[in-house]
């Protein structure tokens, strides 16, 4: 390898890594070949903070029974802490930003304490200017929103609890 290409592939990540930085991506690879056993494999990432969890309503206090031993109500807790692991969580099927409304100042597709019905449209996942709609998987009660109007969210990332 000589200078050029070296001082090139140098140029070449560092934008690489501003792109990763004004798109606000967690990781981008490319390949580059030069020429027959002569290529350049470059993957860039970075962490991300992890997401903020917002909930629509306040949770509900854990307080065990009269009675009741302390361990029992740990399951519980646990759940309550961990949205993802809800059983009428939705996650999201892709890394992108989400939308509430069709459109700006439009009304929100749900809000809490709302019944939706399988199918109906409970946000948006932009992801790669392209706007998924994401369906209710069930139907049932809007019971929190964990997410914000464009925000970031990861694949599987916990959306919306039904109930």
């Amino acid at each position: 390898m000589n200078k050029n290409t070296y001082d090139s592939d140098v140029a070449f990540i560092k934008a690489l890594a501003e792109l990763l930085r004004e798109n606000d991506l967690t990781e981008l690879q490319v390949k580059r070949d030069y020429g027959e056993d002569d290529s350049l494999n470059v993957r860039v990432s970075r962490m991300h903070p992890a997401p903020a969890v917002y909930a629509s309503a306040p949770a509900p206090a854990l307080t065990p029974a009269a009675g009741a031993p302390g361990p029992a109500a740990a399951p519980a807790a646990v759940l309550a802490e961990d949205p993802a692991s809800h059983p009428g969580a939705v996650s999201s099927p892709m890394v992108g930003t989400v939308y509430m409304q069709g459109e700006p100042g439009s009304p929100a597709f749900i809000r809490v304490g709302q019944q939706v019905s399988e199918g109906d449209t409970l946000l948006i996942v932009e992801a790669m200017k392209t706007m998924n709609h994401i369906p209710a998987p069930r139907a049932g009660t809007v019971k929190r929103i964990l997410v914000e109007d464009g925000a970031p969210v990861e694949y599987g990332a916990p959306l919306v609890i039904l109930e």
